[in-house]
């Protein structure tokens, strides 16, 4: 999802654990039983929700528990394109808390049902020109659980946004939970640096390192209901994963403001014309892919059907689709839509997997 805000992790530190087996024989010398290594797994692998309305295409964690309320039962929007997990407080606390004009308690925070919210206030702002959408709410702070009964875990304590409304482009205020969101990002929030995503704080097993790896989406389980689909999510990347897996590692620039940045150097082409990119592989942006070119003939205009789209990166990662119907394309001026970034969306996450590796500051990509 276009957010303006991205997010950041602690460093765990981690050990390789190995198993000892010897064997001898009475006067005898042999050569000993190489030793076994313990089979380093992920932290957890999970399944997560696909489903199309009208063309958009989501991607949602199940997210069936935050701090003590057992009642929660919501999808969030699985978004590599921002940090921090942003919910509506609606149906969370209490409906007397919950105002037009923001939370009501008095001193700096307050501790409700296992929910710490404090006095810090902020507005986090998703879309583009092409249409956006405000969230007022305040930094809170709980465990929450990821997953559902096919599978999940629970994070420790961390910092997540509550938001109390939801305001449109237009004005108009948005229905509760229209825009959760699970930002898996790198980096640290524009709201608050103390919000990272919240796929960072596990602590993990040894040898396993802070991070995540997204399996190919089933382009057939994008229905008009959600669909589970198993094994999507593998939390904790393993050595096999950093570096065994074909992965291509794109090492991350750092902001002093925002953190580790998700935009990747890289070079697009189409119908003819060579750009460069700072490309955002978004599963957040539900339908289409926005190329900025300030040198395009207008401030915005769809490709052709048919049109090739191709990319290489800086670490030279190459990826192509055929614009049609289903890879929907527009061109922009970076002065119109007042973003530099280049944003894929998760379109590309149907034929390419994506690995994000918070330890070491890197973003894999395979095709």
């Amino acid at each position: 999802m276009r957010k303006n805000y991205p997010g950041y992790l602690k460093l765990t530190t981690l050990f390789l654990l190995f198993l000892f087996a010897a064997s001898c024989k009475k006067d005898t010398q042999s050569s000993p039983t190489p030793n076994p290594v313990a089979e380093v797994k992920n932290f957890a692998v999970l399944g997560m929700y696909q489903q199309a309305t009208n063309g958009f295409k989501r991607l949602y964690m199940a997210v069936p528990k935050i701090g003590d309320v057992t009642t929660v039962n919501y999808g969030l929007v699985f978004d590599t394109g921002s940090t921090g997990l942003t919910i509506d407080a609606n149906g969370i606390l209490p409906a007397s808390m919950i105002t037009a004009n923001g939370f009501q308690f008095s001193g700096d925070s307050i501790n409700v049902s296992g929910i710490t919210i404090t006095s810090q206030q902020a507005i986090i702002s998703y879309g583009g020109v092409d249409g956006s959408i405000d969230e007022y709410g305040n930094l809170a702070y709980a465990k929450v659980t990821i997953g559902d009964g096919r599978g999940n875990v629970t994070t420790p304590r961390i910092p997540i946004f509550l938001y109390y409304k939801i305001i449109d482009n237009t004005g108009k205020q948005l229905p509760a939970h229209s825009a959760d969101v699970f930002g898996v990002g790198p980096g640290v929030s524009y709201t608050s640096r103390n919000i990272g995503s919240p796929l960072s704080y596990f602590q993990l097993g040894a040898n396993v390192t802070n991070g995540f790896r997204l399996a190919k989406l089933n382009a057939n389980n994008f229905l008009s209901n959600a669909t589970f689909t198993d094994n999507l999510l593998y939390i904790g990347l393993t050595p096999a994963d950093r570096n065994g897996s074909g992965f291509i590692m794109h090492p991350l620039n750092y902001n002093a403001i925002s953190g580790y940045s998700a935009n990747i150097t890289s070079t697009v082409t189409y119908g003819g014309n060579t750009v460069a990119a700072s490309i955002l592989f978004d599963t957040g942006s539900p339908a289409i892919t926005l190329i900025q070119n300030q040198n395009a003939p207008s401030n915005s205009v769809a490709l052709d059907a048919g049109t090739t789209v191709g990319l290489t990166t800086s670490s030279g990662f190459k990826y192509q689709y055929t614009v049609d119907a289903n890879n929907l394309t527009t061109v922009q001026k970076p002065s119109f839509s007042r973003d530099s970034r280049t944003i894929y969306t998760i379109n590309f996450f149907i034929e390419n997997q994506f690995l994000l590796d918070y330890t070491n500051h890197q973003i894999g990509l395979k095709n």
